[in-house]
């Protein structure tokens, strides 16, 4: 598997645009949203979360795409902000082919909008979407698994149309004991294919180079999470303006703060098989939507999941500003045998 990475490596080093800035430049930035309710109590992107019972966490990384996933639905809904909409449904299917294999669609519905002309009058509505199909492969090789999520995207915005490509290239390493769970993802490897109108210039697709790891106590019901993102940029804001009479100063953040920027940290609390309490901390999210006046809770998060036989049930919310949170719905259905314990999965699929 040294090959593959090596392959991720080099594949972010050649991407054109990789180092830009990470927000406003990009095409198709629906593609970063956090689809599940569990990634979103854990801080809104985890990469190292080894459990075969969640077909979620194979969209954040593809190679955590199990054996025993396969005949899992799972359906995602959030009902974001001002009438836009968006949400992801997967389901894992067994082949005849060597590896696991899972395929979903991710969109995201922007409302309806008024149509007018160039004086004002209006002549009807008009809706913007965009969609992404995601067909995922996995395989594994002793400790090591690897995977690849191909992306054909298409953007609707009122008569006009974008189409796209991108795929997500992820390997995990598997501790001996299975707690400890060590994963790189390259995302969003792609470029757009054809653009809005003739003539435009092709825009870029939001890479994103991440690791994590995650690791599971031996004797205590926890798991801890964390995930570094946008590892292709280490500067991931601009410099403030720090105004002392009539001089301006531009101070940028110290090494702290730049390397917490990058940081996602997420916690779980499994009292039962059938129970689990999350808790999660975007710094991020916190230095860009939080008021200085008034910080509050921006940037944390914070969830629960729960089984009834063979549906698993999760709930999730960021606080992304004062005003409002983002909420999210998880339901995942067994078609083949009951959910087993979280643990579990982990130590009968990795040798």
């Amino acid at each position: 598997m040294r090959k593959l990475f090596i392959l991720i490596v080099l594949l972010a080093s050649l991407y054109p645009k990789a180092f830009g800035q990470i927000g406003g430049e990009y095409t198709y930035q629906f593609l970063n949203l956090t689809n599940s309710a569990r990634m979103a109590a854990l801080g809104g992107n985890q990469i190292a979360l080894n459990d075969s019972t969640d077909l979620n966490v194979s969209y954040n990384n593809p190679s955590l795409l199990r054996p025993d996933m396969k005949n899992m639905l799972a359906m995602n809904y959030v009902d974001y902000f001002v009438g836009v909409n968006y949400g992801y449904a997967a389901y894992s299917f067994g082949t005849p082919l060597p590896g696991n294999f899972a395929v979903g669609m991710h969109y995201i519905n922007y409302g309806n909008f008024i149509a007018a002309n160039e004086y004002g009058e209006k002549t009807g509505t008009f809706t913007a979407a965009e969609y992404a199909l995601n067909l995922i492969w996995s395989n594994q090789y002793k400790r090591l698994a690897y995977g690849i999520n191909l992306k054909p995207i298409l953007s609707s915005l009122e008569t006009y149309q974008a189409f796209g490509f991108a795929a997500d290239l992820g390997i995990s390493l598997f501790s001996k004991n299975k707690l400890t769970v060590t994963s790189l993802v390259a995302r969003n490897i792609g470029s757009q294919i054809s653009t809005y109108y003739d003539g435009a210039e092709r825009e870029s697709i939001p890479f994103d180079l991440q690791f994590g790891i995650s690791q599971k106590l031996q004797h205590a019901p926890i798991r801890f999470a964390a995930t570094m993102q946008h590892l292709q940029k280490w500067d991931l804001a601009k410099p403030e303006e720090d105004k002392t009479g009539s001089t301006v100063v531009y101070v940028e953040d110290k090494f702290t703060k730049k390397f917490m920027r990058h940081l996602v940290l997420g916690v779980e609390l499994l009292p039962s098989p059938n129970f689990t309490l999350r808790a999660g901390y975007n710094y991020q999210i916190r230095q860009e939507l939080g008021l200085e006046e008034r910080m509050s809770t921006v940037g944390f998060t914070w969830g629960f999941g729960f089984r009834i036989s063979r549906f698993h049930i999760n709930y999730g919310s960021t606080r992304f500003h004062l005003t409002g949170s983002s909420n999210i719905i998880s339901i995942a259905l067994n078609l083949g045998n009951d959910f087993k314990r979280n643990d579990r999965p982990a130590e009968e699929t990795v040798e």
